[in-house]
């Protein structure tokens, strides 16, 4: 579930990064969120902290774009996520 979860993350943030004016990022942004929840359901503040490591080294080095801001998404699952 975890590489599967990680490769749909990857797809949303790129499609956002890459056409930041089109009508779709706002749907893609609602479901970063979503699956940030389940990975917070699933295993907490060090899920949301590993996967977002690993997707930004993979989002940075394939598109040379930087994801940190999509990290503000899951603010509000816990009181030490706070960006």
């Amino acid at each position: 579930m975890d590489f599967m979860l990680e490769e749909e993350l990857i797809d949303l943030m790129t499609f956002c990064l890459q056409n930041p004016e089109s009508p779709e990022v706002k749907e893609k942004k609602d479901r970063i969120t979503e699956i940030g929840k389940e990975l917070f359901d699933d295993g907490g503040i060090d899920a949301l902290e590993n996967f977002f490591f690993v997707l930004k080294n993979r989002i940075t080095e394939e598109i040379k774009k930087d994801p940190t801001p999509f990290r503000s998404l899951w603010n509000g699952l816990s009181e030490k996520w706070n960006y």
